[in-house]
């Protein structure tokens, strides 16, 4: 089994990922940062999204292991003291994994026709600089609602406990296909409306955002922010290539929700 490993550049990280690289070279594990069969993802959730990225060409090939050096994360499955156990995880593998749905983005500009596709792990969101954001959605291409707020958020069902809850959406099971959008502080009054809660789409549908104002706005696809530019339009969809993360510990998402956003354990 060829093997990588992904860190961050904390103090803490560095050490825990050299003492991982020496015990895999020790188990027997071939190092290979460019072919990987397994990518070992230490730090946290922000880490294994660059780890996705980083490899996302690739993604049909590869399969994620999380280690966290710090708190909880829902992408990490390992803790730094346990080092051991994951090594000789490694040595059991028999190739099973859970995958989860991808987002896949699709956007138009409008300065000049031209157009460019993003893979999200987490959200995409859209936003206008400096004043209100006027666009018009559509589901399954039916005008569903003309926004007027802050932005929009697009999420997948592993995103969903992102940035996608801090404006309100719902949790989604990460085994779940389907797309979220949330409002970020919509304008709802008796002149303008909009439905006022996330929208969850089923795994053939698409939203698509066009925005009603010729001026830039600013655009994400998880850490990734682009320059401002006019946009004509952005289409999400269910992407046809998935996540898998190998199955050694990657279950108990509700667990994994309570720990992290309630901690009963810890009252």
């Amino acid at each position: 089994m060829k093997v990588t490993i992904y860190a961050n550049s904390s103090s803490k990280t560095t050490q825990v990922a050299t003492e991982l690289h020496t015990k895999l070279v020790a188990a027997g594990f071939e190092i290979d940062d460019q072919h990987p069969d397994i990518v070992l993802s230490v730090g946290g959730d922000g880490t294994l999204l660059s780890a996705f990225h980083h490899y996302s060409h690739m993604v049909d090939q590869v399969r994620f292991v999380g280690v966290h050096t710090g708190h909880l994360g829902f992408y990490t499955d390992w803790r730094d003291y346990e080092i051991d156990q994951l090594v000789a995880g490694l040595q059991q593998d028999n190739g099973q994994s859970v995958t989860y749905p991808l987002l896949s983005v699709e956007i138009t500009y409008a300065d000049n026709g031209d157009t460019d596709t993003y893979l999200a792990l987490n959200e995409s969101t859209l936003k206008k600089l400096g004043s209100t954001m006027v666009a018009d959605v559509f589901i399954q291409d039916e005008l569903f609602e003309r926004f007027r707020g802050d932005g929009l958020c697009v999420s997948t069902p592993t995103g969903s406990t992102a940035y996608n809850k801090s404006v309100g959406g719902a949790v989604i099971h990460p085994r779940l296909d389907a797309l979220q959008m949330a409002e970020i502080a919509s304008i709802n009054n008796r002149v303008f409306r909009t439905l006022g809660s996330p929208v969850i789409v089923a795994p053939y549908e698409t939203i698509t955002i066009r925005p009603q104002q010729q001026s830039n706005f600013l655009f994400t696809a998880d850490q990734l922010n682009t320059q401002p530019r006019p946009i004509k339009q952005i289409c999400y969809s269910i992407a046809n290539r998935r996540i898998a993360f190998a199955q050694h510990r990657h279950n108990r998402f509700w667990k994994r929700v309570e720990t992290s956003f309630i901690g009963l354990d810890e009252q």
